[in-house]
């Protein structure tokens, strides 16, 4: 069967809202394909391109397509089978007054460095050195419940999560908010190290492959996204802080690890502190985000 190609050229959005309207109804257990542009829409080609040189809107989101029979209180589960690079060269740049390091005196904003695709498409340069390419997607997500998000912004419907873990061979999973639930994603880098510290990885566009399901009546009230990469599950949550945002995602894991093993809060609470991780995703937009991960020996499919 010919999987439907959604292009950022049939439709984009720069923000997750109540009422979007799809560009695409997929079936349920549809298998589709998402062609994105990078985040800073091809404006930066060389590293003589700066901040001046990137357009008033960024971060477009290719969608979204809605998903027959989701409806809200609904999971949508989005099995990402492949992310591929689909041009030569990535990007990495420093802005004024954006990411981790932003008042370092030492450190110049902005500055641009193109990151060139090797011809095997299994590296990056970066200046003399080669770095692996895992492409990533960095901003993935569904309808919000009640106010309109820029895709820039992480929360609860996922939008800017900038996680690592969004890549081949992961299912993510989002709480549905809207009929349909509405899917979009696009913000994808070649390589990305967790933090995503000065504020981008090496921006890229991608076609992805994912296969979309509904999850009716699921065990538990899944409140933000949550991951499974086969060894680990992980929750994911955005706050303004990182201690809120490590709060968040512990109390959700702990969640799923009283109803797994039918322990108290107390009792999950303290195993999650022998077996689970907290991991960084992202310190540089308005939210920041935080994972907590459990391997998979320890936690079975909570749904």
């Amino acid at each position: 069967m010919t999987r439907k190609v959604i292009s950022y050229k049939d439709g984009h959005v720069y923000e997750f809202a109540p009422d979007m309207e799809p560009i695409y109804t997929a079936k349920d257990g549809e298998s589709v394909t998402f062609e994105t542009i990078d985040s800073l829409n091809k404006a930066v080609q060389s590293d003589s391109d700066l901040m001046d040189a990137i357009p008033e809107e960024v971060n477009a989101a290719t969608g979204p397509i809605a998903v027959e029979g989701a409806t809200p209180g609904d999971v949508l589960r989005v099995e990402i089978e492949d992310v591929r690079v689909n041009e030569e060269q990535g990007r990495v740049i420093t802005a004024p007054e954006f990411g981790l390091l932003q008042d370092h005196e030492d450190i110049e904003h902005p500055a641009t460095r193109v990151t060139e695709i090797t011809k095997d498409s299994e590296s990056l340069l970066f200046k003399d050195l080669e770095i692996p390419i895992n492409p990533v997607i960095g901003t993935i997500g569904v309808a919000t419940s009640e106010e309109t998000i820029t895709t820039l912004i992480p929360h609860n419907h996922g939008g800017n999560l900038d996680t690592t873990d969004m890549t081949a061979g992961t299912t993510a999973y989002f709480p549905v908010f809207q009929e349909g639930a509405m899917l979009a994603m696009g913000d994808s880098k070649a390589a990305m190290a967790d933090g995503e510290m000065c504020g981008t990885g090496a921006e890229i566009g991608t076609d992805i492959d994912i296969t979309v399901s509904v999850i009716e009546d699921a065990a538990i009230d899944l409140e933000r996204p949550l991951v499974d990469t086969g060894g680990a599950w992980k929750t994911i949550a955005s706050a303004e802080t990182m201690e809120d945002a490590v709060e968040m995602a512990n109390e959700d894991l702990i969640k799923l690890l009283a109803l797994e093993h039918d322990y108290s809060l107390t009792d999950a609470y303290l195993f999650s502190s022998l077996v689970g991780g907290l991991e960084i995703s992202q310190v540089v937009d308005p939210l920041v985000t935080a994972r907590n991960s459990v391997p998979s020996e320890y936690l079975s499919d909570p749904f």
